[in-house]
């Protein structure tokens, strides 16, 4: 049987078969279920700082109700539910995880301040994060703010997070890059032992019936796999650094098809909402059987086999392609 062992980010998985944030990794009984099923590592859902802020300040405003009123008038002090805040439950789930799962822990992290990125990064390594993913989340809707500026704080970013904390350090990147690749390569000499392809926003949508703006959640499909697909066939050459897909992972062939391109892992969520951490296993099973039919020793033979830098037609990754794929549409009108 075929060896189905890789490294991310520097640590030995059993497979290439990652949990990625969901609701399934937002709970202890969840993320056991995932590990019984098979599930190589685990990445815990994001931690948002503007979230944290929002508690702390919503905290501080009812302890200070009635604060300049009478004595006699503490009784009308709302009472609150709990003194924990959002953030020490994180870091107890964190902290249970480890001692309970016998997978690698990932912590996610999404900050808006510089200070609040490296004080929350170093609490998740002291709750026994085996790595920690920034979530970089930026929608650049200011016009008065250029690109290369953005990047810069980014960049400087991940330098002082890099500096506070001693385990790996993972990137969810965006695909709304001018230069993308020249982006990612700075990104990697910066201090990030990982990138992760791609980060997936959720768009948001109108009520015609209520007039307002209202989130709308949309799962993933397999034909959402081609964007970090293609882009991890580019990096992989590229960039000295893991390499993570994410987005689009349903079925072995969609794994199977990413490892080619050079994925270290490929993280599932949205297939594990619909069908369940038992497709953990289905997956697994699938994957040796293809190795062992295609006369493939391990993961580690074919990974990267199908690269931008490993196939005879370098081109077929970009802009060729784009011309191909049109040209193939429009031949079935002159059949």
């Amino acid at each position: 049987m075929a060896d189905l062992t890789t490294r991310y980010l520097g640590l030995a998985l059993r497979t290439p078969l990652v949990a990625s944030s969901s609701p399934l990794t937002g709970s202890l009984d969840g993320l056991r279920r995932l590990e019984d099923a098979g599930a190589a590592g685990v990445v815990l859902p994001s931690l948002f700082e503007e979230q944290l802020t929002h508690d702390a300040f919503a905290a501080h405003h009812a302890l200070e109700v009635g604060a300049e009123t009478f004595a006699e008038a503490r009784d009308y002090l709302p009472q609150l539910e709990s003194g924990d805040s959002g953030l020490d439950t994180y870091l107890e789930l964190l902290a249970a995880a480890k001692r309970a799962l016998g997978i690698p822990v990932v912590a996610s992290l999404n900050g808006t301040t510089l200070g609040g990125w490296i004080d929350y990064a170093r609490l998740l390594e002291q709750a026994g994060a085996a790595a920690v993913e920034l979530n970089v989340y930026r929608i650049a809707a200011d016009p008065a703010h250029a690109s290369a500026d953005l990047e810069a704080q980014d960049l400087e970013l991940l330098r002082v997070v890099r500096a506070a904390l001693r385990v790996p350090l993972a990137v969810k990147l965006s695909p709304f890059f001018t230069g993308l690749a020249h982006f990612a390569r700075r990104v990697v000499a910066a201090g990030a032992d990982g990138l992760v392809l791609f980060n997936r926003f959720y768009q948001p949508d109108l009520d015609l019936e209520t007039l307002e703006v209202v989130p709308r959640l949309a799962l993933s499909r397999s034909e959402d796999l081609r964007l970090p697909l293609r882009w991890i066939a580019i990096l992989r050459r590229q960039v000295g650094a893991s390499l993570a897909a994410t987005s689009g992972v349903h079925g072995v062939e969609d794994v199977l098809k990413l490892l080619l391109a050079g994925a270290d892992v490929t993280m599932l969520a949205s297939a594990l909402l619909e069908r369940g951490p038992a497709l953990v296993g289905e997956l697994e099973r699938g994957m040796a059987s293809w190795l062992d039919a295609h006369e493939y020793e391990s993961v580690a033979q074919m990974k990267g086999s199908m690269s931008q830098g490993a196939v005879p037609d370098p081109e077929a990754f970009e802009r060729a392609n784009y011309v191909r794929t049109l040209n193939s549409w429009s031949s079935r009108f002159r059949q």
